[in-house]
């Protein structure tokens, strides 16, 4: 069973809760990953919150990284340059590593320079502080998280879990991300492209959801839905139902049904031998065509190809 040690750098002003998320997602998955956590010169680190923690490692554990993860620091602590001794820290990360960072943790990597010219994301609310500081780096902060190999890239708090998530998918497949999910009681998927602030999450007093349409739709992903099938199933105009869905999930109905139908497509390529055809019937895709199109939209890769990752991994 292949190991792959995770190291986490904690700086001064670091969010506790974000700290966390790497071991408890990352050490959920059956001993696939070793994780450590260090400072930048072995001592304890002042969190955002009333309290400090100690680290186990200096920063000579970054040189001993598969996976280096940047854990977020407070907005106080936001800067366009990096001190000597940050600096110092991440020059010994070995060329090729995978870095990850969560939330704020962008503003560390793209201050080092390790980011220009490349896609990434960081918490909506920071966002135009980061392109103001950053403008070589290609911010988009309307998603959850950008896999940009071997730079990866977070939004803020949860999706922390989200891409720590993605990493256990992408290394070993989704069975055991699902697992590793079920234990934590977290969602097992949430795209990378899903939007991170939706205006209304949770409906006005008084107004009905549009969460039990939602469930009813996912059990019918095979079926040709429309806006009709689903503002009727809902009891509501096509307007009202329209506006109330894009309030609750940050989608239009139409996206968030090919969303779901690209999620449930993959989750088969990893775990069946369904021909590709088979899956576009399965999914609601009128044609495997229509599947490879919408696949290649979304992450870039054929079927073949995302299915031949992910058998390996499996």
């Amino acid at each position: 069973m292949r190991r792959e040690r995770v190291v986490v750098l904690a700086l001064d002003g670091v969010y506790p809760f974000e700290l966390g998320i790497p071991s408890r997602i990352l050490g959920a998955a059956d001993g696939r990953y070793e994780i450590l956590t260090c400072s930048v010169d072995g001592r304890p680190v002042r969190t955002n919150a009333d309290f400090g923690v100690t680290v186990e490692h200096g920063p000579e554990a970054l040189a001993t990284a598969g996976t280096v993860v940047i854990a977020p620091v407070a907005p106080s602590h936001l800067a366009d340059e990096v001190s000597g001794d940050v600096l110092a820290a991440l020059a010994l990360i070995r060329p090729g590593t995978r870095i990850v960072s969560i939330c704020t943790g962008a503003f560390v990597l793209a201050a080092a320079g390790l980011l220009d010219g490349r896609r990434a994301t960081t918490h909506w609310q920071v966002a135009d502080q980061f392109r103001r500081m950053f403008p070589r780096v290609d911010l988009d902060p309307d998603v959850l998280f950008v896999d940009d190999h071997p730079f990866l890239t977070s939004a803020g708090a949860a999706s922390g879990v989200d891409i720590c998530l993605h990493l256990v998918r992408k290394d070993h497949g989704s069975r055991l991300a699902n697992s590793v999910a079920r234990r934590c009681v977290v969602p097992p998927f949430r795209d990378g492209g899903q939007a991170q602030y939706i205006e209304q999450p949770v409906p006005e007093q008084g107004a009905a959801s549009t969460a039990g349409t939602r469930a009813w739709a996912l059990e019918r992903l095979d079926e040709p839905l429309t806006l009709a099938d689903l503002s009727g199933h809902a009891r509501m105009s096509q307007r009202t139902f329209a506006r109330r869905f894009h309030d609750e999930v940050g989608l239009s109905p139409g996206r968030w049904l090919i969303q779901q139908r690209v999620v449930r497509a993959r989750h088969l390529l990893e775990s069946s031998d369904l021909t590709v055809d088979q899956i576009a019937g399965r999914v609601g895709f009128a044609t495997g065509a229509s599947l490879r199109q919408h696949l290649n939209a979304a992450i870039g890769v054929s079927p073949q190809a995302y299915r031949r990752t992910f058998q390996t991994a499996r």
